[in-house]
Parts: C-alpha cells; structure tokens; sequence
C-alpha cells in the first residue's frame, strides 16, 4: 500500500499546487470552466449539493460561487499562504474590503497601520466612518500599537511592509497583543505575495494578496484574495458569499499560470531591485532608498527576521532637486513606464504624494518616487537611468 505522499518544498507547491495528480491524465492545469447554471440530474441531487453549500462545503452550485478554476486557485493559494481557506474577489482593493465588512460592524472599532496604501485610507474615510465603525492609524512599524486598541477594537489591519516607504511590523509581536485581547488581525502582504512572507505562520489570521501584482505577473488581470486560518474562516467565507464576491474564470486560470513561475521571477525581481537600489544610493542627488532589503533600511532586521526574500519595488528620496527636475528626469527615461500598479515583468516609476503619505508616522522631507524593478537586462536598466540622470547635472 502506498503511503502519502512527502510535503513538498515550496518551489514543487508552486508547481503542483490547484493542479490534478502528476500521474492523472487530462491537461497540465485545470481548464477554463465558465458557467452561471449548473444543473443537476435529479431534485435530491440539486438539493444534497445546496445542503452541502449551506454546510460550508464547498460544491459547484451556481457560477457565482465558484467552478473548478477558481476553486484550483484557491486550493493553491491556502497551500502557499499555509492557511485554512481562500476566497477570491475581482480586485485587491475588494479583497482588503472584504476583510474590513466581514470583521467588523457599527459601533465596532479598527486600528489600521499607517502603512497601508491610499484606497484603504478612502475605505475607511468613505465607508467606515460613514457606517458606524471607528478607526485610528497607528505607526506603521507597530510601535504603541497598545494605546490605539479600545474595548471595542475587533480587527488590526496592516500592509506589511507600509506602503511607499516599506515599514516592516514585528508581526509577531503585533499578533500576541491583539489576540491577548480577543482582536483578529489581517496583513496585506501583497509586497511578499505568498512567497518571501507567510503572515499566518508570524500570528496574523487573515492574509490579504492582491494577485493583481507578482501571483498573475503580466499586468494583465485583477484579482483579488484573501486567505484565512481556521478560526477566522466562517466570518469571512460567509461574508464573501453574502457580497457576492466572484472573480471570471479566465481571471483565475492566468493567475494560476502566473503562479507557476512566481518563484523564479521574484528572484530576478529582487536581483534587479537590489542593484537599481544600490546605484541609487550613490547618486548624490538622492536623500534615502527605501527597501528593506538594504542594511540601513530603518526595520532591516525584522526583513531579515520574518522574510526569505524580497521583491523588485522599492522608493528613492531625492534630495537637493526640485520636483519639476525629478519630473524631467522621469519624462527622459524609455525602459521605465510611468504607471500605477507593479508586480508585472516590466519597470516602473511612479511620483508618490509624499508630503500626505503617512498620518501617524513621519514622512520623506523631499520628493519620492517609486520603482518597480522588472525583468529587463539590469544594465539596460542602469543605462536608461544614468542616460536620465544628466537632468540633474543640466540643473545644476
């Protein structure tokens, strides 16, 4: 009698993970299954599978709730996150609301890092306060986080690292003050997608990942996810079937392809990143590089502590320079896209508001922007900056 199988190591769970047995004989990855109907051979079969929905279990009854793809991804994603349940939504700023509407209701109050990124901010603005549920920003690192919680605090949330400036939190010990009070706690761990950082095993129950970014890698879908721990998976599976959350079919199969090489493109992200962070860092009109993978990052050694790696973005203070010369050097440069979002194979800039970023926490004192180091040949990179850089000597 054969045995179970051995735990795979996490580059073999990219591989196999959401996917049929090696040895089974059908497609590599599960095909594209688009419905809305699903039928039934007869009314008890029709109803034992509504029984089973109702039960928590999770069967194809009608499309909005799921078919094979989109179950697949999920099935991969709780094995990569090492969490207990997934549930996918047509956008990552869904997902992060998600968690905010099944952990919370009015009268309820959350403590929200100051790291997280600008939508989250207007959530909370926009929606929270307007239906009841307070909030406070507490440090992005996580220091004093006790001060912020009250009797009514239900929820923690953070992006971790912060948004912009790439704060790492001492998870950990943010998870043993919240649950030493009854408070769940949820992490945006989009910047480690699953891969370099795993906030269920460091004391959060909820890990939010927009697969928007690395988990799809082509810039060329939205989606959404949220993985949960056992306890924390009833309030937010019930609220994602309440909501209607659902994400296309063809949405959830490019992430699940994109997953496959998620690992060896992070390596080359982070390859790329640490050398474009490194000559910006000798360039004298530059301030500070903000990526935690360096040693003077100002959390370096809770990076190196919680993360077995890191990623391609990163943000540069510039310093001495005005932002219509920043703009100039931006405007010059060919292989770098000026655009939101990052995580696909290609390079970015983008001018960030740095004078409002942070509310509870200090900002640049110069301009930032942020790059998202891509797949290019690093010395084509380097070239296309210091071919831009000549605006700042043309400035004086």
């Amino acid at each position: 009698m054969i045995g179970d199988p051995p735990r795979l190591r996490p580059k073999s769970r990219l591989v196999h993970g959401g996917r049929p047995d090696a040895r089974s004989k059908g497609p590599v990855n599960p095909p594209i299954v688009r419905a809305s109907t699903i039928l039934h051979r007869t009314v008890a079969n029709m109803r034992g599978a509504e029984a089973e929905r109702a039960a928590g279990h999770r069967v194809q009854t009608y499309g909005r709730r799921g078919t094979d793809t989109g179950f697949a991804l999920e099935d991969a994603l709780t094995d990569l996150e090492h969490g207990h349940g997934a549930r996918l939504t047509a956008s990552g700023l869904a997902a992060n609301a998600l968690v905010f509407l099944s952990y919370l209701k009015p009268g309820d109050h959350v403590a929200i890092s100051d790291g997280v990124y600008g939508p989250v901010r207007r959530f909370a603005k926009n929606f929270l306060a307007t239906y009841g549920i307070a909030y406070d920003f507490f440090p992005a690192d996580g220091t004093d986080l006790e001060s912020f919680l009250r009797p009514q605090t239900k929820l923690v949330y953070l992006e971790c690292p912060g948004s912009s400036l790439f704060e790492i939190a001492d998870l950990p010990r943010l998870g043993a003050i919240a649950h030493a009070r009854g408070i769940a706690v949820a992490v945006d761990s989009t910047w480690g997608s699953g891969w370099t950082y795993h906030p269920l095993t460091l004391g959060a129950d909820v890990s939010i990942l927009s697969a928007t970014k690395y988990l799809a890698g082509h810039s060329d879908v939205l989606l959404g996810a949220v993985v949960t721990n056992e306890a924390a998976w009833p309030a937010l599976d019930g609220m994602a079937e309440l909501m209607g959350a659902a994400c296309s079919p063809e949405d959830a199969y490019l992430v699940l392809r994109g997953l496959r090489t998620l690992g060896v493109r992070l390596s080359e992200h982070e390859r790329n990143a640490r050398i474009l962070a490194d000559w910006f860092v000798a360039q004298p009109w530059v301030k500070r590089v903000y990526f935690p993978a360096l040693e003077n990052h100002s959390t370096h050694a809770l990076w190196r502590r919680d993360f077995s790696g890191a990623c391609g973005l990163f943000s540069v203070e510039f310093g001495g320079v005005g932002e219509p010369v920043i703009e100039k050097f931006l405007d010059r440069l060919n292989l770098f896209g000026l655009g939101s979002s990052w995580g696909g194979f290609e390079s970015l800039a983008r001018p960030e508001p740095w004078a409002t970023l942070r509310t509870a926490s200090p900002n640049p004192a110069g301009p930032l922007v942020r790059f998202h180091a891509g797949l290019e040949d690093v010395e084509d990179l380097l070239a296309d900056l210091q071919a831009a850089a000549a605006t700042f000597a043309e400035a004086g």
